[in-house]
């Protein structure tokens, strides 16, 4: 019942105000999956305030710029790594280069009932790996958050003893739901998601260090094919009550 309740709470896909007819053509936001709970939060205070609908499409930054690439109706990219953004900008397929709307942060989680001790040097992860069966990060190959993950196990000398136990989410989302649910014992995944009380409720998590990866700079854009309630979003993404939603989910905000 739990792993049922938390895949819902963490799938991939949604769309914010009820089932969205064709009439009403809510423009579909493409956003990174570490922004599941926060952008959800967000878009249906939107809602509320202005009558618009967004329909949300959560997933790993990479996989959506291919996508984009390739003429995916998209008329919001919110990427955890605003490279994407800029290679989109450079082929032409944005207005333009976007702007910087949040910095991510990564953390260690073990599910409830977990034997590993938590501390931010991963020390406890050492000790304890004989007892680790599966250890989860993100795909590095397209989801920002499991370079992140990479970079930051490189830094504390951990990379090649974790590498035979490691289990690769698509996205950090479905990492989390790995972790929660018990089918790896622990993990790095998204602050963002951790705060969510719908996962912190699942077990328990330690900040890692800024230092031990490169920043996860996250930027937003609207592509060539955004109309008014994209853009209309895309401004009340940068208005104080959207950005207060972000701080609250650990996101380190610009110009702060």
């Amino acid at each position: 019942m739990i792993r049922r309740s938390l895949v819902g709470a963490l799938g991939l896909a949604v769309i914010v105000g009820g089932a969205v007819r064709a009439e009403d053509k809510a423009p579909v936001i493409a956003a990174a999956s570490d922004l599941k709970f926060a952008l959800g939060d967000v878009a249906a205070r939107f809602e509320a305030e202005t009558g618009h609908r967004v329909a949300l499409n959560f997933g790993s930054s990479g996989n959506f710029a291919r996508q984009i690439q390739q003429g995916a109706p998209f008329e919001l990219f919110m990427s955890a790594d605003e490279d994407f953004v800029f290679r989109l900008a450079d082929a032409g397929l944005t207005r333009d280069r976007g702007t910087l709307y949040g910095v991510g942060r990564i953390v260690l989680f073990t599910p409830r009932g977990s034997t590993l001790k938590l501390d931010a040097d991963l020390q406890g992860v050492r000790t304890g790996w004989s007892g680790v069966r599966k250890f989860a990060i993100a795909n590095p190959e397209h989801a920002p958050y499991g370079r992140a993950a990479q970079q930051a196990l490189q830094t504390l000398g951990l990379w090649q003893l974790v590498q035979p136990k490691l289990v690769l989410g698509e996205n950090i989302a479905q990492t989390a739901q790995f972790v929660t649910s018990g089918s790896a014992e622990a993990g790095v995944i998204a602050l963002s998601l951790a705060l969510a009380p719908e996962v912190a409720r699942q077990g328990q998590h330690v900040l890692l260090a800024e230092s031990l990866h490169r920043p996860l700079r996250q930027r937003m854009v609207l592509t060539r094919c955004a109309g008014a309630t994209a853009t209309m979003f895309y401004r009340y993404l940068q208005t104080a009550p959207a950005r207060g939603i972000l701080r609250q989910y650990g996101f380190v905000l610009p110009g702060e």
